[in-house]
Parts: C-alpha cells; structure tokens; sequence
C-alpha cells in the first residue's frame, strides 16, 4: 500500500495513478467493511425509530411532492393521478440516498481526526465508507417503496432491469461528489453550511416533485443539466412508465409534442458518475499528503 507523499513535480500517468488508488482500496476492503459497519451503528445506536429513519426521509419528500403537485393541479384544474405520486415516491428514494450520504460524506474526514493523523490508510476509505453505509436506508427504502408502487398502479416489467444500473451510477456520482466536498470541507470548514443550502433547496432544481416536460422544451433541456435529473427521470421513466431507456420517449405537452427522455440522458449522467469519480480520486489522492496538517 503506498503511503502518502507530496505529487511528483514532473508528469505521471494518470493510468498508473488511477491503479495505484483502486489497488489500495482493495487491498483495504476489509477496512472499508468495518467501517462501514461502524457508521451503521453509530447511527442507529439508542435511535428510538430504529430503520424507520430509513423510510422517514422518503416519506417526507413524497408527502411534500405529493401537496405541491396538488396544488399546481388544483390551480391547473386538473386531478392529481396516483401514477404522479408514485412517480414522486420513485424519485424521493434516489434523492434521499444522495441527500443522506453526502450530509454525512462532507465531514468524513474532519470527523476522524485521529485515523487521519496517527494511523495511514488510503483516506479515500473513509468517504467511501459513509456513502456505503448509506446503501442499508436505501435498501429498505427500496423494498418498502417496491411494494407500495403496486396499489398506486405501476406494473413492473422488463424495463426495471434498469434500477440496478441506475443504482450504480447514482452510487457513483454520489461517491464523486462525496470525495470532493469532503476534500473540500477539510481545507475550507464553511463548506459543510455551504452543502447544507445546496441540500435544502436542490430538491427544486432537481426533478423530483415534478417532471422536467412542465418547464417546456428550453426549461427541461436547462434541468437536464444537473446530473443527477437524468438518473431521477430514468427511475421514473423505467419503473413509472414502463420505458426502455435505449430508446427515445415522446409525449404531448399542452399541445405540443416534446422530447421527454433520450437515451443521451443516460449517457451524459454516466458520464459525470464515471468522469466525476476518476477526477474525485485524482484530486482527493493528490492533495491526501496535507491533510494531517490541516485537519
């Protein structure tokens, strides 16, 4: 395992450092496991709700997604259809991983003062750890809304096969972001109050209480942006509607026909997931060898 040391002055081949970072966190498997079990349960330690804080957050959001969609139908004169809620409930158990897992991401380095500064490790060890701790809520989240979306009048099908590659790349874009902000908020503390405003109000930048097509063509390609609108609108698409994401998906919108998934959606998320987690692991190894010192 390769301990830590200030970046070589001259170039080296990203090839070779990406493989030096993803064999030491193999070979520090075993410790990723323990801690992961650790933050488990550390978390659910003398909880009163025990894992229904795992379906609290979830329930929360659909709850929330489910007023304002009733209110637009309201002003809109419309009904609100049980598919809209389940398409919320789809959408809210992504966004809560996310939300959960870089809240506790972001200090995952500046919370472990003592592994950082006394014992070496690839320190990647530790966000990943947190993130993946995060996966037992999701997990249970998953079953409980698997078997609610039936009386809401979803019927799965072939295209679910999709939720496990739509799992992974949220895990991934997670994992990225989370290396990053927890790099970050080691060298600059106000990062952590920064994520917190993100966290509170990115739900409304991000498709979750509604679907893109409400914003128009301009407004929904604008949405598209954030890469995690895909991945939510995939979940929805998939599951809600039934949709293979190889293919483009067409519907009408106050009268006009509009572009509602593409499979470049899928593409250009998995590209900021894969993309993102190289970048995250090339700057959070890089600058690994300061943070005793600022920690």
């Amino acid at each position: 395992m390769s301990s830590p040391v200030a970046p070589a002055a001259g170039p080296r081949g990203i090839r070779v450092e990406l493989r030096d970072i993803f064999r030491d966190l193999w070979a520090s498997r075993e410790l990723t496991y323990q801690l992961t079990r650790r933050d488990i349960t550390i978390r659910y330690r003398q909880a009163v709700m025990g894992f229904l804080w795992a379906v609290l957050m979830p329930i929360l959001v659909v709850s929330s997604g489910f007023l304002v969609r009733l209110a637009m139908a309201r002003y809109a004169g419309e009904p609100v259809h049980a598919l809209s809620v389940a398409a919320i409930a789809v959408k809210a158990l992504p966004w809560s991983f996310f939300v959960g897992a870089i809240g506790f991401a972001t200090n995952s380095l500046s919370g472990n003062l003592n592994l950082v500064t006394k014992v070496y490790f690839p320190r990647e060890v530790l966000t990943v750890s947190t993130v993946l701790a995060q996966t037992k809520d999701a997990g249970v989240g998953l079953v409980v809304v698997g078997a609610a979306l039936p009386f809401l009048g979803v019927h799965y099908g072939l295209t679910v096969l999709w939720i496990p590659v739509l799992l992974l790349l949220t895990l991934l874009i997670t994992c990225a972001a989370g290396l990053f902000l927890a790099c970050a908020n080691l060298f600059f503390r106000d990062v952590k109050y920064l994520v917190q405003v993100f966290l509170t109000f990115g739900i409304f930048f991000t498709p979750v209480f509604y679907e893109p097509s409400m914003l128009g063509a301009q407004g929904a390609r604008v949405l598209m942006l954030n890469p995690l609108a895909p991945l939510l609108e995939g979940f929805r698409v998939a599951v809600v509607e039934g949709h293979n994401l190889l293919r483009p998906l067409t519907g009408m919108v106050k009268g006009a026909e509009m572009l509602i998934w593409s499979p470049w959606h899928l593409a250009y998320s998995a590209a900021w997931a894969i993309g993102g987690l190289v970048l995250s692991l090339l700057f959070f190894r890089r600058l690994a060898y300061l943070f005793a010192e600022y920690i």
